[in-house]
């Protein structure tokens, strides 16, 4: 089933709009109290995208900023995995956009303020499309953490940011990854505004030496779950999906 309406979301799963010690929180927090509402047509459909609009390295950040004979600097990772809805079914034709810090954990950005250095091969963006099954995968080094000014000491775990486009404008998401075994994270104010452990785990991706790249790269698995859709009412079945 590929229309429908989109199931609603659990805002016990969601982090809490305000929450002080993410202090960016404090002025973009909703004043109001939340409405739950049907989704509309229109977030119920969305933009179809196809592989023509890809370039050849888009899925390879370790070479698609490097200068001929080049290559980014850091430890060569390979991220893959499934792009699924709440029903478990995959999602073929999603767009994933990620971006990242370099291995030193500086982004290649005009208003970057820290003084790990840029490396000229790493640009630190890319993206790809599902496959049929919902599967993707992309090469690049494996980022590194970065002092930001919310507290007086406060770091960012090692992380990826994925921005994806799913069947429907209700099943975009905006969302990270870390890595497994990562003693940074449990400190991250940002991790911290999520109150379920369950939550926080699915964010957390695991090293899976069975897809490494022997003498090249290891893998690290991220599977990403997108709103699912409810099946139609039937006078039978009142609970619907």
């Amino acid at each position: 089933m590929t229309d429908g309406p989109l199931f609603h979301r659990d805002r016990n799963w969601h982090p809490k709009g305000f929450t002080p010690d993410y202090k960016t929180s404090v002025v973009r927090s909703p004043q109001k109290a939340l409405l739950s509402m049907n989704t509309t047509l229109s977030e119920e459909t969305g933009p179809v995208f196809g592989h023509e609009m890809l370039g050849d390295l888009d899925n390879d950040l370790i070479l698609n900023f490097a200068q001929p004979g080049e290559m980014a600097l850091g430890q060569r990772i390979i991220v893959h995995g499934r792009v699924l809805d709440e029903n478990g079914r995959g999602v073929p034709g999603a767009l994933l956009e990620f971006w990242q810090a370099n291995a030193g954990g500086r982004y290649r950005h005009a208003k970057e303020g820290y003084l790990a250095p840029l490396d000229p091969n790493f640009g630190g963006c890319g993206r790809t499309i599902t496959g049929d099954d919902g599967g993707y995968a992309f090469r690049t080094i494996k980022p590194g953490a970065y002092p930001w000014p919310n507290g007086v000491n406060d770091w960012r775990p090692a992380h990826i940011h994925f921005s994806v486009f799913g069947r429907s404008f209700g099943q975009r998401l905006i969302t990270q990854m870390y890595f497994e075994g990562d003693p940074m994270i449990p400190l991250c104010p940002i991790v911290r505004t999520i109150s379920d452990p369950d939550a926080v785990a699915q964010l957390i991706a695991p090293l899976d030496m069975n897809n490494t790249i022997p003498m090249d790269a290891r893998a690290y698995k991220f599977d990403i779950v997108l709103r699912g859709r409810r099946s139609t009412l039937f006078e039978n079945r009142m609970e619907g999906n």
